[in-house]
């Protein structure tokens, strides 16, 4: 049986591969007109099995969000068959109304990246694709249905800025960010969740926060801790317990996607282009270089 789901798991993802906390049989990289995407595991469950590919390497944080292969990785899992993708990330907050530690399943986006892949459809006339919702509803209700199965602290809804990275973001970018209305501020769903959108894929994303953006509190600046000490040992601790928690998330599901007709209006993005004659049926064709 073809595995339709798949997760991709951002910030010590690694971890959870190398500890066995995720265990699974790896398929590897895949060769692809993008470039070669990061390897890919299948994960088999107590019930389910899902893909699981860890967007900054498999033996560590061998890659940082700018420099991910997102093209690679999307056109990848397309060609194992996926059709649901649930991301996660490790964000900081701007709004102080998240706790360090805590699940939210954002439901919103502001891209502040520069110079990214934008897209599959360089020098072609197609991809204006509307971005509202930005996040596949039927795949963030079976998230959101899934955190309330296990009783784990979330929040449902959340606007993400994703920044170019790998610096961290100055106090006054901090600010505009705030002025703008978002929560939320990471490196890595931006292009994810367009190109996914692109290949007519479902996408949802499961964040936690890691610590509070710059300038949000007082933090002293502290040489050689992570982040510098925007995050502290009470921070860390709390989001390690969130980070071992996502396979049980993650397990759980996967066997509640089965709960849901997943079919949903994600899969039909390039619609207008097929009625009118532009595309055909062979998704490969449409991102031929």
């Amino acid at each position: 049986m073809a595995n339709t789901f798949a997760i991709i798991g951002g910030s010590e993802a690694y971890n959870l591969l190398m500890s066995n906390k995720l265990m699974g049989e790896r398929i590897g990289q895949i060769e692809t007109p993008f470039g070669t995407s990061e390897a890919i595991f299948i994960i088999i469950g107590d019930k389910e099995s899902f893909l699981f590919l860890s967007r900054h390497g498999e033996k560590g944080y061998s890659r940082t969000a700018p420099y991910v292969n997102y093209r690679a990785n999307i056109y990848a899992l397309k060609e194992q068959g996926v059709k649901q993708i649930v991301s996660w990330s490790g964000p900081g907050a701007i709004n102080t109304k998240y706790n360090i530690g805590q699940y939210v399943v954002v439901d919103d986006l502001i891209d502040e990246t520069k110079n990214r892949e934008y897209t599959f459809f360089e020098n072609k006339g197609i991809g204006f694709i509307r971005q509202g919702p930005v996040f596949c509803p039927g795949l963030r209700q079976c998230t959101i249905d899934t955190m309330k199965s296990l009783k784990f602290n979330y929040e449902g809804h959340g606007t993400y800025v994703c920044t170019q990275g790998p610096r961290l973001e100055t106090p006054a970018e901090i600010r505009k960010y705030s002025s703008f209305g978002a929560d939320l501020v990471g490196m890595t769903l931006v292009p994810e969740v367009f190109l996914a959108k692109e290949l007519e894929m479902c996408y949802a994303s499961i964040c936690y926060v890691t610590n509070y953006a710059e300038g949000i509190l007082y933090s002293e600046y502290r040489p050689g801790e992570l982040f510098e000490g925007l995050s502290t040992y009470k921070d860390r601790k709390a989001v390690a317990n969130s980070v071992n928690n996502l396979p049980i998330i993650i397990g759980t599901l996967a066997g509640m996607i089965n709960k849901y007709n997943m079919k949903c209006k994600c899969q039909l993005s390039m619609e207008r282009y097929r009625k009118e004659g532009v595309i055909g049926d062979d998704w490969h064709e449409w991102v031929a270089l």
